[in-house]
């Protein structure tokens, strides 16, 4: 029998992904989506036809008891969050009701309808927004400095505490930031690889965009899906940092996009006051030697790549 995978947030970057790599596996893949007034399946389109979708929402005990039950999955991957950071200072409660009571939510359905399922959550490098060492490592002390970190703070605890208390298989991927032709437009990467293709196509003059000296791990989300299944597939649950020990920044960013297309990114990239953090992190940078070594696991996409990839991806969206 096919083994089965419930996937929350199954129509976002890295659900989309997971869901191909599952399927491609001859996984029978659950996805579960929220009832909405638009619905937003357009990076799994390709795949709407092999997914069994379930409705339920992060923020309802019962739903997500009735989906394990509908699901009986021998795997779960809870990706579903409100994973923008600036949108978490707008909206902090919310975003602390899906990102982290959401987690407890899901654990405990888990914990009632499926205890011997496996059990991953998607925790991020944001929890260690001012950083204690670098680079950071499973073991590297937390600072969240947004709302949203402190959210998957609490996520990431807790995922531990289920696992410690109730004898869960349950694990946690300290995932750096991973981008890819996916990536939602409001993200820096995907709003550079847009922007470049509209200014190279002449649909658009400038690109307006925060501090351009942020420094980040960036890494390429369909190698990222891979360490997830990769973590349910030991003998004993253990968190993992991924992430591809290099960092580059903003700028780097930018000068490989517009440098692609024969552009200058000074000619055209204006700074916005409007896109800048209140509270900015360090240098989040990881080091994935845990995961080499216990998982096997390589990223095979380098940065220089995954810039090029996410910019060819929008010139042929807009039609260049």
């Amino acid at each position: 029998m096919a083994p089965r995978a419930l996937i929350t947030g199954i129509t976002g970057q890295d659900g989309s992904y997971l869901a191909d790599f599952l399927l491609d596996k001859g996984y029978e893949v659950f996805g579960m989506v929220r009832r909405s007034s638009t619905e937003t399946f357009g990076r799994i389109d390709h795949l709407l036809d092999r997914i069994t979708f379930i409705q339920a929402d992060l923020l309802d005990q019962a739903s997500l008891v009735q989906a394990m039950e509908e699901a009986r999955p021998d795997e779960i991957y809870n990706l579903a969050a409100q994973s923008f950071v600036p949108t978490s200072w707008r909206q902090p409660v919310l975003t602390g009701e899906f990102t982290a009571l959401g987690v407890t939510r899901m654990l405990d359905a888990m914990r009632q309808v499926v205890p011997e399922a496996k059990f991953y959550q998607a925790s991020s490098s944001e929890m260690f927004g001012k950083v204690r060492e670098v680079p950071q490592t499973e073991l590297t002390p937390f600072h969240p400095r947004s709302p949203y970190a402190v959210a998957k703070t609490y996520g990431h605890h807790l995922t531990v505490n289920y696992r410690e208390s109730y004898g869960l298989f349950a694990v946690s991927g300290i995932l750096f930031n991973h981008e890819s032709p996916r990536r939602g437009h409001e993200f820096v990467t995907r709003k550079i690889s847009d922007g470049v293709a509209r200014i190279k196509l002449g649909l658009a003059k400038e690109l307006r965009l925060g501090n351009i000296d942020s420094q980040r791990d960036w890494g390429y989300a369909g190698d990222y899906v891979r360490a997830m299944y990769l973590m349910l597939q030991q003998d004993k649950p253990d968190d993992f940092v991924i992430a591809t020990g290099r960092t580059h920044s903003v700028r780097d960013f930018l000068e490989i996009a517009f440098g692609h297309v024969g552009l200058n990114y000074e000619d055209y990239v204006k700074k916005d006051p409007r896109f800048m953090r209140p509270a900015e992190v360090d240098q989040l940078i990881g080091d994935s030697g845990k995961a080499h070594k216990a998982l096997g696991w390589q990223p095979t996409v380098d940065f220089e790549e995954l810039v090029v990839m996410m910019v060819d991806h929008d010139l042929a969206l807009l039609g260049g």
